[in-house]
C-alpha cells in the first residue's frame, strides 16, 4: 500500500514549513532557496507547484533536476536514517524534511546546500 503523504498537496506542507523556519528566525526566502536547490525549481516553478495545488508525487516527478548531492544529506527525520529509506520518492520527501531541519537548527546555508 502507497503511503499517503504522496497524494499530500505540497500547498499543504509549505506553509509549515516556512512557520518552522520562522520561528527559529529563518527567512521564507532561504527556504526557498533550499528548496530551489534540492528540486531544481526556479521561483516561478515553485509558485506554479504551489499554486497548482501539486501533491508530493508531482512535485518530486515535474522538478527539472534533483541535485547530485542530495545524496550527502543523511541523518535523522522523525527517527529514521535518510540514506536508509528505500522509497525513491519517501527518501526526496525526507531529504527536504531533513533540510528544513537543517535551516531551522541554524545551520550555515553552505553547509545545508552542501557546498
Amino acid at each position: 500500500m502507497e503511503h499517503r503523504i504522496f497524494s499530500t498537496p505540497f500547498s499543504k506542507i509549505y506553509p509549515m514549513y516556512v512557520q518552522k523556519a520562522e520561528r527559529k528566525g529563518r527567512s521564507r526566502a532561504e527556504l526557498d532557496q533550499v528548496i530551489r536547490w534540492l528540486t531544481g525549481y526556479d521561483e516561478t516553478g515553485l509558485q506554479r507547484q504551489l499554486d497548482a495545488q501539486a501533491d508530493l508525487r508531482t512535485f518530486f516527478a515535474e522538478a527539472p533536476r534533483m541535485h547530485p548531492n542530495r545524496t550527502l544529506i543523511t541523518g535523522l527525520v522523525c527517527g529514521v536514517r535518510v540514506e536508509e529509506v528505500e522509497d525513491p520518492l519517501m527518501r526526496n520527501i525526507r531529504y527536504l524534511d531533513k533540510l528544513v531541519d537543517e535551516l531551522a537548527k541554524g545551520k550555515a546555508l553552505e553547509k545545508i546546500l552542501r557546498q
